[in-house]
């Protein structure tokens, strides 16, 4: 077991950074990335639609994809990468929530449909980087910006902001609903023409199905748009992720919308073209089990990566790369960094000097790293590298002021049991709070009745609680992970998990 310098560990922990939560501001995810198969997957094409829980690592793939392999991909693969909704908390959707409210499933198809065609527009066609290859395609662009013109997609000549595209789509759909009230004299009611006899919102179909006619004209756009791409020796990869930010959480507006828009991705289904949606996985079951039912979902999730999870390899795999990143302490601990790519064991041997061999003491007590991975797991065994790094972000702050404080003798570890212990505390307060109560305001008042009370829960506990309602309320708190079902002996038994028992202040044990 080595042994450190308070004092010196004092100065290493101010520089170290475990990055951040939020995909956006995590400074390190380029060089400590972990690949995982759905990253894999996603690189050679083989899936569209990318599920995950909060936290799991959709956005961090998704900013992977459009920060920094653009140039990769282009080059090795031919694959133009088109975006949109990045910003985390990016308000711009929220400017037309009015205009969202008033739009029905069939609108929102035609909303995505233009909304996708402009991203094509401005990230594509428009762009400069693709001139060289775009240079043979004169004739191919005029009969894009042709069926554009015919969809009354207007072009613009300048760059044009989120926030402008998006009320330009929605004064499209507009354009294509010019109706007004008529009211006969005899005062017998009301009659809603259209302006465009001929032109309305949805058409039927030859087995009676009703559809966006708009979509009719985007399908022609899309067949101009894959003439350009084959000219050019191109694929096109739509990306959209954040959608959980963009309407609000669990509300009809929000299930019209991605209904809508995984209606469209049947529409722009190509060889050349791509719509790769990143989604989490609590909405992707909301909206396709809403009691509409949902035709061809299979034919859509044949395209679907299998939800990210993470393993208790993949997460010590991210944490030593973190170790890694930074230059001080990977100096300090004479870090080998082609071993450490190399070698699982050579990874548990440097997290070893950084983490102590076990969080509490005792023969039977589990490894530093395994009760990291067991305790940040949800009631369905799912662990997020977004917890991981907030347990550890507290972990060292708390480790860094009490070397502060005292920085005489030694430690034998860099951040040791104690401020793991207090991380995980911090992040379950916070759980509680950006996740159970922000995210579930819904089941909140169910949730709150376990404050205060035990960890075990039997049949009879959880009737107490919720009466009649109860076995609806427990598929709900299993279903996002509050609870863990463990059955014996043919009875049902429940288990808030070590996740959100300091958030909810329970005590170890039968309630």
């Amino acid at each position: 077991m080595s042994s450190y310098s308070k004092r010196e560990l004092a100065g290493i922990l101010r520089t170290l950074d475990f990055g951040s939560s939020v995909a956006e501001q995590d400074t390190l995810l380029e060089n400590a990335r972990v690949e995982t198969s759905v990253f894999t997957d996603l690189l050679n094409d083989k899936v569209d639609l990318v599920p995950g829980t909060k936290g799991s690592g959709k956005s961090a793939l998704y900013r992977i994809f459009v920060d920094f392999l653009p140039e990769h991909l282009l080059n090795l693969q031919k694959v133009v990468i088109a975006h949109g909704v990045q910003r985390h908390s990016d308000d711009v959707f929220h400017v037309y929530n009015n205009e969202f409210e008033k739009m029905d499933e069939n609108e929102f198809v035609n909303f995505w449909c233009v909304y996708l065609i402009s991203l094509a527009k401005e990230h594509f066609i428009k762009n400069s980087l693709y001139a060289n290859f775009l240079k043979d395609c004169p004739d191919e662009i005029k009969a894009f910006n042709h069926a554009c013109q015919q969809a009354r997609i207007p072009d613009f000549e300048k760059d044009k902001s989120l926030k402008d595209v998006l009320g330009w789509v929605l004064a499209v759909i507009r354009s294509w609903k010019p109706k007004v009230i008529y009211r006969p004299p005899d005062n017998t009611g009301e009659i809603e023409v259209n302006l465009f006899g001929e032109v309305d919102n949805s058409t039927e179909s030859k087995n009676g199905e009703t559809g966006p006619v708009l979509a009719q004209y985007a399908q022609s756009v899309k067949d101009r748009l894959e003439a350009i791409l084959k000219k050019a020796g191109l694929s096109l990869w739509l990306m959209v992720d954040r959608l959980d930010e963009i309407f609000p959480r669990r509300s009809k507006l929000e299930t019209l919308a991605l209904r809508g828009l995984l209606r469209t991705l049947r529409i722009f289904e190509s060889k050349e073209i791509r719509v790769k949606v990143f989604l989490r996985d609590d909405i992707l079951e909301q909206i396709v089990s809403d009691g509409k039912g949902f035709t061809a979902l299979t034919h859509i999730t044949a395209r679907q990566a299998d939800t990210l999870r993470w393993s208790e390899e993949q997460i010590l795999t991210m944490i030593v790369r973190r170790i890694n990143a930074n230059q001080i302490l990977s100096e300090y601990l004479n870090i080998d960094a082609e071993k450490l790519e190399a070698s699982r064991e050579y990874q548990k041997e440097i997290f070893y000097k950084v983490f102590p061999e076990a969080v509490y003491s005792g023969e039977k007590q589990s490894s530093a790293l395994r009760w990291m991975y067991t305790h940040t797991s949800d009631g369905r065994g799912v662990v997020t590298p977004r917890d991981v790094i907030d347990l550890l972000t507290k972990a060292k702050q708390k480790q860094q002021d009490e070397y502060s404080s005292d920085s005489s003798g030694a430690s034998d570890f860099i951040i040791g049991p104690v401020a793991i212990r207090y991380g995980l505390e911090e992040l379950s307060k916070r759980k509680r709070t950006t996740f159970l109560e922000a995210e579930f305001p819904h089941l909140w008042g169910y949730i709150k009745k376990f404050v205060g009370g035990g960890t075990q829960y039997n049949e009879s506990d959880i009737q107490k609680l919720f009466g009649k309602k109860s076995d609806k309320v427990v598929e709900d708190l299993v279903s996002i992970g509050v609870l863990r079902e463990e059955g014996r002996r043919g009875q049902k038994a429940f288990k808030i998990p070590f996740l959100y028992r300091a958030g909810l202040d329970l005590r170890q044990g039968r309630a």
